[in-house]
């Protein structure tokens, strides 16, 4: 076998195995029920964070665990939606795993008002910084920034895991760009609050003092360099008290506004800050408070939509599970069809809704059009809809289960490039909230025409069923396949028949594992993996902190610490 073959080969087997250990020892789900489920148990265990020997540790120290401090600082009544559960999921093995990148991220209330906070977990890696948990807090300061959301810290952070620093520090989306954003966030007029509630070392110490507010808990530590470099750079003997003590903040350097002995003072008084602040309206057309609930019930949706995604559904009949019962108002219903667009209301607030038709339906010329593809008319509709939306302001929704563009002749000569390039205009240009849910397939230029994550939806989330590629699978492995038989025969061989079939499997094997949405969300793909009887009580939050007045702007030069 050729060198290039070979190579490949060994790749995709190495990758196929190391999942296979990581997987669980049961059965593979055969619904999406059940994989809901095991989605469910895998994020439990990814909360359970370093577990209880690290939970040990930080109570040893008299530190509370980073879930305990998020249930003290959170309103009990109110949801929270965590943003990234998975980001870094099996992207270390050389480490080990690192749950959740090492530090809890979303959106919660405080005194019924919305925030941002993020919140270190030292029981993961001593809450050092992977190039996950930059790029993860980085998506929690644009969430901040988008909703005009108020941000807390709480910092207990070893700073950036060293024998990755050339992945972590340099670039615009590394470690440095979040404290870039501390003082753009502060010019915004959004306010920034930071508890250091453990270490805080580094270039991380730039974080809290670029924040409004600074509270700090006996036995932390705030320094640029520990005792040992100080000793080793300037040969000076320091104690860590004497370098960056809570105390010595507090009454020497004056970096300190509030001094608290303990984790629950400090986040006591984090709560009495916070409920200083100004209750915002919410923008965004609204309409009633509460609406009616779905025609629907939300586990009807478990039966409307299969897992691999070969089952036809109705988008309308996943739409009645969803919004208000008799608010659907669908746009050119008649024309157009493989994309469903419509007025909707959610828990009484009015939104436009693009949604993927996962059914054969027919145009009015009698063409035969495939559920899950953009043909020419559906992508025209679709961009007219959009910026109607934003013409009446009005936050859109879009429902992605979508294999991508119609090609051929027939589609080319009808403009389908024009046309997607019409919606991809719209998608990318208004300026209105946009909340994306990917309930199957999210494949090649469908996954952009309908606000991917490089469009920047408000949030985005995705269903255990979800699956990212620039195509399906069998498409990719047979495409593959014959690169490398084309490889071998430039190389003076024929691939036999088993080692065809030995190849397609292995081909086909990593690149499911690589469509798999737990893979995605791992890398920052998605906001969050959503069971599908939640996407509603999903949808309320994330469309009412997305609906929030934008900040106030304009040049300012944000809060110094003088």
């Amino acid at each position: 076998m050729g060198k290039s073959s070979s190579s490949t080969v060994g790749r995709a087997a190495k990758a196929a195995k190391e999942a296979d250990s990581a997987a669980e020892t049961v059965p593979p789900p055969k619904s999406l029920r059940e994989m809901t489920d095991l989605i469910a148990r895998q994020e439990a265990k990814l909360r359970e964070g370093g577990g209880e020997a690290g939970q040990a540790r930080q109570r040893k120290l008299g530190r509370l665990p980073v879930r305990e401090r998020l249930a003290r600082l959170l309103d009990a009544d109110r949801p929270i939606l965590e943003l990234n559960l998975w980001a870094g999921y099996q992207m270390y093995p050389e480490v080990g795993e690192v749950p959740a990148a090492g530090v809890v991220t979303g959106v919660g209330y405080v005194h019924r008002r919305p925030i941002v906070f993020v919140a270190n977990d030292a029981t993961v890696k001593a809450g050092a910084f992977f190039p996950a948990t930059s790029k993860k807090v980085l998506r929690a300061q644009r969430v901040a920034m988008r909703c005009n959301l108020p941000l807390v810290y709480l910092v207990d952070s070893a700073g950036v895991y060293l024998p990755m620093q050339d992945e972590i520090f340099p670039d615009e989306d590394d470690f440095g760009r979040i404290f870039r954003n501390n003082a753009v966030i502060s010019a915004m007029g959004i306010p920034q609050f930071a508890a250091v509630m453990g270490n805080c070392v580094a270039g991380g110490a730039y974080l809290p003092v670029l924040s409004d507010k600074i509270l700090m808990t006996a036995g932390s530590e705030l320094y640029l360099a520990g005792p040992a470099l100080v000793k080793a750079a300037i040969g000076q003997v320091v104690s860590a008290e004497e370098l960056g003590g809570a105390r010595m903040h507090a009454q020497i350097s004056g970096t300190v506004d509030f001094f608290e002995p303990d984790d629950e003072s400090c986040l006591s008084r984090l709560r009495a800050l916070i409920d200083l602040l100004p209750q915002a309206a919410s923008g965004c057309t609204s309409g009633t408070a509460v609406g009616a609930a779905p025609a629907r019930p939300a586990d009807d949706l478990y039966e409307i939509v299969s897992l691999d995604g070969r089952k036809e559904y109705d988008a309308r009949d996943l739409l009645d599970c969803i919004v208000d019962r008799e608010s659907l108002h669908e746009y050119k219903r008649d024309y157009g069809p493989t994309l469903v667009c419509a007025y909707a209301a959610v828990a009484g607030r009015k939104v436009g809704i693009v949604a993927s038709q996962h059914r054969r339906t027919k145009s009015p010329a009698g063409e035969l059009q495939i559920g899950g593809v953009i043909y020419h008319d559906s992508a025209d509709k679709a961009a007219r809809f959009i910026m109607d939306c934003q013409q009446s302001q009005l936050p859109i929704v879009f429902f992605q289960d979508v294999t991508g563009f119609m090609v051929g002749r027939d589609s080319e000569q009808a403009g389908i490039i024009r046309a997607g390039a019409k919606l991809v205009n719209a998608v990318s240009n208004v300026t209105v909230p946009k909340i994306t849910v990917i309930v199957g397939g999210s494949f090649g230029a469908g996954n952009y025409a309908l606000c991917g994550k490089a469009f920047d939806p408000t949030f985005i989330f995705a269903w255990p069923s979800a699956k990212y590629a620039v195509m399906g699978g069998a498409q990719a492995a047979s495409t593959l396949l014959q690169l490398e038989q084309r490889q071998a025969e430039r190389l003076g061989r024929k691939l036999t028949d088993p080692e065809i079939a030995r190849l397609r499997e292995q081909i086909t094997r990593e690149y499911e594992r690589k469509t798999d949405i737990r893979y995605g969300a791992a890398r920052g793909w998605v906001d969050a993996i959503i069971a599908p009887h939640q996407t509603r009580d999903v949808l309320i939050t994330a469309l009412e902190v997305a609906c929030r007045p934008p900040p106030p702007g304009g040049f300012r030069s944000g809060v110094f610490q003088v």
